[in-house]
Order: C-alpha cells, then sequence, then structure tokens
C-alpha cells in the first residue's frame, strides 16, 4: 500500500506536467476543458410551393410540373386530362352563348345564313366562307366577353384604359361583323340577283 501511493502522486504529476505543456503559462487548477463543437445541422429545405389542382391549373403550370416530375394533386392522368380539357373548353362556350346577347344573335343569323345556303345549293367552296365567317364572329365575341371579365375583375370603378380596353374588344367584334356581311355579299348575291329580277319580272 505505502508503495501505491507515491506511485499514483507521480502518475498525477506527469499528467500535470503534459497538460501544462499543452497549455504553457495557465496553472492545472485553472485549466478548463476544451467544449466540443457541435456538428453543423444542415441548413432546412425551403417547403416547395403547392401547385394549384386542376380546375385552375394552366397549361404552362403543367408543363413545370411535368419537367419536375411531380403530379398535379388531383390531376387526371393521360387521356382522361385530355378529354377533361373538352369539358372547360364546352363550359366556357356555353357560357358564352348563355350570358352574351350577341352571342345569341350572331348564333341567329348564322343558322339563318346556314338556311339559305342548303336553300341555294351554294358551292363547297362558298360553304367553307361562310362557315370562316361564322366561326370569326364568335370567336371575336367570345374574346370580347374575356376582356370584360378580366376588365371587370380588376376594377370595379371608372376608368380610361378599362374603357379602351372593352372599347377596342367591341371594336374587334364589329370589324369581324362587317367582314362577314362582305363575305355573304359576294357568295349569296350572285345566287340572288337572278332571284330577284326574276320576282321583278326582268
Amino acid at each position: 500500500m505505502a508503495n501505491r501511493v507515491p506511485a499514483k502522486a507521480a502518475r498525477e504529476a506527469r499528467n500535470g506536467a503534459v497538460r501544462g505543456a499543452a497549455q504553457p503559462g495557465v496553472p492545472a487548477a485553472r485549466r478548463q476543458p476544451t467544449p466540443r463543437m457541435s456538428p453543423p445541422t444542415p441548413a432546412m429545405a425551403a417547403p416547395e410551393p403547392e401547385l394549384p389542382g386542376p380546375e385552375v391549373a394552366s397549361s404552362v403550370t403543367r408543363a413545370v410540373a411535368a419537367e419536375a416530375g411531380r403530379e398535379l394533386p388531383g390531376a387526371a392522368p393521360g387521356w382522361r386530362a385530355f378529354l377533361r380539357s373538352f369539358v372547360y373548353a364546352w363550359r366556357g362556350l356555353w357560357h358564352a352563348v348563355r350570358t352574351q346577347r350577341n352571342a345569341r344573335v350572331h348564333l341567329t343569323i348564322a343558322a339563318a345564313a346556314i338556311a339559305l345556303g342548303l336553300w341555294l345549293g351554294i358551292a363547297p367552296v362558298e360553304w367553307a366562307m361562310v362557315f370562316v365567317a361564322i366561326t370569326g364572329v364568335f370567336v371575336a365575341e367570345m374574346f370580347n366577353t374575356v376582356a370584360e371579365a378580366c376588365v371587370d375583375l380588376a376594377t370595379q370603378e371608372f376608368h380610361p384604359l378599362a374603357r379602351v380596353a372593352k372599347d377596342v374588344a367591341a371594336g374587334a367584334v364589329l370589324a369581324n361583323a362587317i367582314l362577314s356581311v362582305v363575305i355573304g355579299l359576294f357568295v349569296f348575291g350572285p345566287h340572288l340577283w337572278p332571284l330577284l329580277l326574276r320576282l321583278l319580272g326582268r
């Protein structure tokens, strides 16, 4: 036992000397253990933005989602999504007919032009011109509806630019209507003129 105590004291003295050499000029009683550095935590990843559902997702949003390898929530893959797009298009077409008086007027005139073409027996090329005129006027009316809806969504107050947007859209409809009248005169005029002369007895 007497031999173990000096040996233990000698080991402590050597350890103290080594620590003193590692930290010169610092007494052994005042030395503090070096704090351990915790490993750096990885930065939290920013949450991915939520994509809109299939009711409001545009073609651009769908393209971005496809490139990122993500699917829109509730989106129908493949042919189901393709067929559903026709449902949305028909919904817009029906909205224009149901809510726009001028669209219904255009459809009435178009039905009369088709009936007149059947009665006169116009040529296939003339039929093509008639349907181009009908479609042009109706498409212009739908764009006019889009412009009015966008302006009303942006502001409910009077603004000169809002008036310009609506007036220009309505002017596009008028220009297409004038073009359709000109096409109608060139298509139906040569067929109706002999009939008019016959009725007048000339």
